[in-house]
């Protein structure tokens, strides 16, 4: 009875103290308006840090969610892709993979990711894309974009919308396979004229390391011309070719076929990267959201021991004030 006492003659004094004092219209609005005049600004931080927390332990679980749904697309395509390496690599050991080669109508084939919240891949395929740009264009050489995934479209349209000549999106909402990609790399020859394809994506090597890769398609006419120079491809007259098909039509095909099992093998790997670098995000925000809690709640009880400490000290002075 007598600290209850005690409470309300240091509420009776107290307030003519606090009252005056100007209320943020922000600060109305958590703390009830019968609250304000004896709580003060002091309960209204904390009310304030409790907020904050529950946001950060929100986020903290949406971001483990999302390392957990990237581990599980991550183990679904990597088999896939480790599969994919050996299609291509007869092809390239037939007809070469030149990046050094000199040719008039170059086409840069970006593949990115249609989603972010993945570190820094897709910004590395621009690097490297804008990069092999200025070293296919010149007076006498023309060099455009073909643009694969959201991401990469949304970065080079800004200084290079007039050299982008085609733009794919959404190529992983459903789970990729050959025949989605060979119809992709249909689609792309159909509407594009070249000399060389130089395909920018990133090669899975693990979960915390890619690595920004670039292979080359040349037209069924620079491999002709390559073989009769006689450079790396001087082997190609060496094989004999049986049926009613010409050389030219051989090479057609090949390339063709080349482009696809390139493009398959190219987009498997980025789709890998992509898991791996979102696992490593996902895995470092979580740790950053338990490092900011913990901060938080320190903050947290600190004000709250201030205040009640304030509290007491009121409340004593109430008490002695009376006494006086």
């Amino acid at each position: 009875m007598a600290m209850a006492a005690l409470r309300r003659e240091g509420r009776r004094i107290a307030a003519p103290i606090i009252s005056p004092r100007p209320i943020n219209p922000i600060r109305s609005s958590i703390v009830p308006s019968e609250d304000q005049s004896f709580l003060g600004v002091r309960s209204v931080s904390t009310q304030i840090v409790r907020n904050r927390m529950k946001s950060v332990k929100n986020i903290q679980k949406i971001t483990k969610a999302m390392k957990m749904v990237a581990a599980s697309k991550l183990r679904a395509i990597q088999s896939k892709t480790e599969n994919s390496r050996g299609l291509w690599q007869p092809f390239t050991a037939l007809l070469g993979d030149i990046p050094s080669v000199d040719v008039k109508k170059t086409v840069v084939v970006t593949i990115s990711s249609d989603k972010g919240l993945c570190g820094g891949i897709n910004s590395t395929s621009v690097k490297v894309s804008r990069g092999l740009k200025k070293l296919n264009s010149g007076p006498d050489k023309e060099c455009k974009y073909v643009i694969v995934g959201e991401k990469a479209k949304a970065q080079l349209v800004r200084d290079s919308k007039n050299y982008i000549e085609l733009a794919l999106t959404e190529l992983q909402k459903n789970a990729l396979n050959y025949t989605q990609v060979a119809v992709l790399a249909d689609d792309i020859l159909k509407n594009v004229e070249y000399d060389a394809l130089r395909i920018v994506y990133n090669k899975f090597q693990s979960v915390v390391q890619f690595i920004p890769s670039v292979s080359t398609i040349l037209s069924p006419e620079i491999v002709e011309r390559e073989s009769e120079a006689g450079g790396q491809l001087g082997e190609l007259d060496s094989y004999e070719v049986e049926g009613a098909e010409t050389k030219s039509e051989v090479l057609q095909n090949l390339t063709e076929f080349q482009f696809s099992c390139v493009m398959f093998n190219a987009v498997l790997e980025n789709a890998c990267s992509e898991q791996g670098a979102r696992m490593s995000a996902m895995d470092s925000s979580s740790r950053n959201a338990g490092e900011m809690l913990d901060r938080l709640t320190l903050t947290y009880n600190r004000t709250r021991q201030a205040t009640i400490t304030t509290e007491l000290i009121e409340i004593i002075s109430g008490a002695s004030a009376l006494e006086g």
